[in-house]
């Protein structure tokens, strides 16, 4: 399962393995106008030669498209984009500002201030070269026995919560840690253990058989030996060759990503006194006493097949071949912290080889994302006092009430679902935590030591404080209130075990969210994100969970049987569209994500007619107000992706492309009469065709 499900996609969002490549959030790219036309919508953007029945998203997003360049730094452009730049330059100034007036050692601001002028110290990482990476390479190299290397593995287990890079679990550690309540528990936090291991972003890299996939694997070998001999170590290409033999092997072992959604194969929790017996091959013992967990009293297996095969790799390969592989790692993890040969060599290979990106980005930028990773709430406190104002988070609140109202009393229209299923259904709804702008709570940094002169040792020092953080959480009761993404992420989340949201400040911004603007252009934009989120709630895993977050089946048969049916028939939909040639989109995989922008739109549109109480909507600029609605959704998913960054979305991620769910539309009553598309394009769909989930 993603334990989070969020609007965006991790590969547009640019995530990517290493801290080169991913040293800061890159959202789904945009360079398009900003919305100030009285209706909400860019009419220059429209494109009247293409028939929306063929193609909603050319239609309204067509003209942009024929003149959008993607930014050399970029893998993608589109409205995020245009959004994260925007919230960018505003942190970047609010960082930079942290230092002002000589802040007290150990304040926020000054440790703010200190990583940032750390990172942009490039003359002092220069000067210092691996040297900060030694204490790290050290103890790998004196790993002598399986004992060792157990220890080496679990004091490197670090704590996966980033849910724009959460999406199919991996890591480049073999095994990565979840921390949240238990599956059949809400009211107690458990230890789940997942696979992980790769440095490639998928299994798919590994196994797949056309060319393209060919092709970067042979890159990614001669990426390993470059970075082993900058370092100055024996032998690289013999070695590059054993990493990447054992990094195949584990890609092998993982579960797919359809497979890691199933929550039902997902729980299993494992006495940690039986992970000897149930995955031997790994000092289980060794592992978890370093890690940290030799304390709790069971742990869940969240891939077991995979947790197997993994930990029998660890036996079964050369010690050698894994002492080779943890300081590739060690050094590929903190590429971008290390000297610029280092930095360039992970950004030729993640950046320009996986992505299609020609430029790297500015370091400035690097430095923001990177000061936003590891000092995120310090950050968001900053952000949210000068940017998000209490009118703004009122006006957003309202509409998720009217979204959540509107969801309800869609319920009870379902002529397919029982009374015992709604019933359940609405306990859900009224039980939903919804967090808008920034948590209530936030993350304390006192005890994160931040230096001035020490880039990584703040990167690893930071992710060691994050882990404990993670760690501490199994000793509290569960806070339905954790927010798991900082107030400056342009993004939005559900999280199925929490039965809560989080709409961050950064995403309630023009043009999704204006509060001058028409209400059929926000309920189309961010009324839309707000009904996927909540949808997630009731899409193929968050109905499989109940109104506390209880794994639970709270379905009559016959009412999951249409469910289930419902969401069939849309797999087969996104089954069709084919993104790039011989490559379609999985509708499978993609499932969760479809059926909560089907849901959420039907349910955004709902609100936004409840909102007009009983009145007219305006026409604007032309346009009726059914119009401005749809134009704005399409509007909002307007992208144009690299073709090496589209085929790394669609093989490691949840989400179909933005062109396709502004295709999303089809499958609602209100936009065939809006749009009057006819039989025989290709979207038209007969009214018995159309998807409705709920």
């Amino acid at each position: 399962m993603q334990r989070f499900r969020w609007i965006l996609t991790a590969a547009v969002l640019g995530s990517a393995t290493t801290l080169a490549a991913a040293d800061a959030p890159k959202p789904a790219p945009a360079s398009a106008p900003t919305k100030t036309n009285p209706s909400g919508v860019d009419l220059a953007g429209i494109d009247k030669a293409i028939k929306p029945g063929d193609n909603f998203d050319g239609y309204a997003n067509g003209q942009w498209r024929k003149t959008a360049v993607i930014p050399a730094d970029r893998s993608s452009t589109g409205i995020f984009l245009q959004v994260f730049q925007t919230i960018e330059k505003r942190n970047a100034e609010l960082i930079r500002d942290a230092g002002k007036g000589n802040p007290a050692a150990g304040t926020p601001a000054r440790k703010i201030a200190d990583y940032y002028a750390a990172y942009m110290d490039e003359a002092t990482i220069q000067k210092r070269g691996i040297d900060p990476l030694k204490p790290e390479l050290n103890k790998i190299d004196a790993i002598k026995t399986p004992a060792d290397l157990a220890r080496v593995l679990g004091g490197g287990l670090r704590a996966d919560v980033d849910p724009v890079n959460a999406t199919n679990f991996n890591t480049e550690h073999l095994f990565g840690l979840f921390v949240t309540q238990g599956l059949e528990d809400p009211s107690h936090n458990v230890a789940y253990l997942l696979q992980g291991g790769l440095g490639m972003p998928s299994r798919d890299y590994y196994i797949g058989a056309d060319k393209e996939m060919v092709a970067i694997r042979s890159q990614y070998q001669t990426y390993i030996a470059a970075q082993l001999k900058l370092a100055g170590i024996a032998d690289a290409e013999a070695k590059a060759k054993a990493i990447f033999a054992l990094e195949t092997k584990i890609a092998q072992a993982q579960l797919s990503l359809t497979d890691s959604e199933d929550v039902h194969k997902a729980n299993n929790p494992w006495p940690v006194t039986a992970f000897a017996k149930n995955a031997p091959g790994l000092d289980w013992a060794s592992y978890f006493d370093a890690a940290g967990l030799s304390k709790q009293k069971q742990i869940v297996a969240w891939q077991p097949d995979a947790i197997r095969k993994l930990s029998a790799l660890v036996s079964s390969e050369p010690l050698q071949t894994w002492k080779d592989y943890l300081a590739f790692h060690a050094i590929n993890h903190s590429a971008g912290l290390l000297p610029k040969a280092y930095a360039d060599l992970s950004f030729g290979f993640y950046g320009h080889a996986l992505q299609g990106t020609p430029k790297q980005r500015d370091r400035w930028k690097r430095g923001v994302g990177l000061t936003n990773n590891d000092l995120g709430d310090a950050v968001g406190q900053l952000y949210v006092k000068s940017y998000f104002p209490a009118s703004s988070k009122q006006q957003v609140q309202q509409m998720v009430s009217n979204i959540n109202a509107a969801f309800a009393e869609h319920v009870d229209t379902l002529d397919w679902m029982t009374a015992a299923t709604k019933k359940k259904a609405k306990e859900k709804i009224e039980t939903l935590k919804v967090g808008v702008g920034y948590p209530e709570t936030w993350r304390d940094y006192s005890s994160l030591d931040i230096r001035q002169d020490d880039a990584l040792g703040n990167h690893l020092r930071a992710e060691a404080h994050e882990y404990q953080h993670q760690l501490a959480k199994l000793d509290q009761a569960v806070d339905r209130g954790e927010w798991w993404m900082t107030p400056q992420t342009v993004n939005a989340v559900n999280l199925p075990l929490q039965n809560a949201l989080n709409f961050p400040a950064a995403i309630l911004e023009a043009p999704f969210f204006d509060p001058k603007a028409d209400a059929a252009a926000n309920y189309g934009s961010i009324g839309a994100v707000i009904g996927h989120e909540i949808s997630h709630s009731f899409d193929n895993t968050g109905a499989e969970f109940d109104a506390q977050g209880r794994l639970a089946n709270w379905w009559t048969p016959e009412d999951q049987a249409h469910f289930k049916a419902a969401g069939q028939r849309l797999v087969e939909q996104y089954n069709a569209y084919e993104p790039l040639p011989g490559l379609h989109v999985n509708g499978q995989q993609t499932l969760g994500e479809n059926i909560a922008d089907v849901s959420g739109l039907a349910i955004a549109y709902a609100a936004y007619h409840k909102s007009l109480n009983g009145k007219p909507a305006p026409v604007l600029d032309g346009l009726t107000g059914d119009q401005r609605f749809f134009l704005a959704f399409a509007q909002s998913w307007r992208t144009k992706t690299r073709d090496a960054a589209l085929r790394q979305q669609l093989v490691a991620d949840g989400h179909a492309p933005g062109e396709f769910r502004a295709q999303t539309v089809r499958n609602i009553d209100a936009w065939h009469e809006s749009f009057t598309p006819k039989a025989g394009e290709k979207l038209y769909l007969d009214p018995k065709a159309r998807v409705k989930i709920w």
